[in-house]
């Protein structure tokens, strides 16, 4: 078998989820100062070192998950990894593929990135490439679309 270069997704894809982090994490944090101040203070000094704790090592996960996500276009299928503990690699062949759809949310869209989605018969297909520059997620969008129509028609 031979090695599969794959093509990692944008490091700003880390930034994107830091920043969501960072927007749920931040009114938990009033939330223990507050039953802190209001209740007892032991609720300050119990939560405050475990919300912390929590916060750091879901970023460093995070950090860690965007670097291990990627794909490969090959011939006939399409390669998607991700995973650090329990890793996976999802092969969609062209010719199963029903639509592609390009989407990006508000904060993608501030650091430029969209997710490309495949849609197969397959319910179960996690088909999914988040953090991809908005340019290379319209590039993958067409080809795949082409791909799979040609693949298509080939049957």
């Amino acid at each position: 078998m031979t090695a599969v270069d794959f093509v990692p997704v944008s490091p700003a894809l880390a930034r994107v989820h830091l920043l969501t982090l960072a927007l749920f994490m931040i009114p938990v944090l009033a939330a223990i100062i507050v039953g802190g101040i209001l209740l007892d203070s032991l609720v300050l000094w119990i939560g405050l070192p475990v919300w912390l704790l929590a916060g750091i090592w879901i970023a460093v996960v995070v950090v860690r998950q965007v670097k291990r996500l990627g794909y490969a276009e090959r011939g006939d299928d399409l390669l998607i990894r991700r995973g650090i503990l329990f890793r996976s690699t999802t092969v969609v062949p062209f010719g199963r593929m029903q639509f592609v759809d390009v989407s990006s949310g508000p904060v993608e869209r501030m650091f430029g990135l969209a997710t490309v989605k495949l849609h197969t018969a397959s319910a179960a297909t996690d088909a999914t490439i988040p953090g991809l520059p908005k340019d290379e997620a319209d590039r993958l969008r067409d080809i795949l679309a082409a791909r799979g129509e040609a693949q298509l028609a080939g049957l």
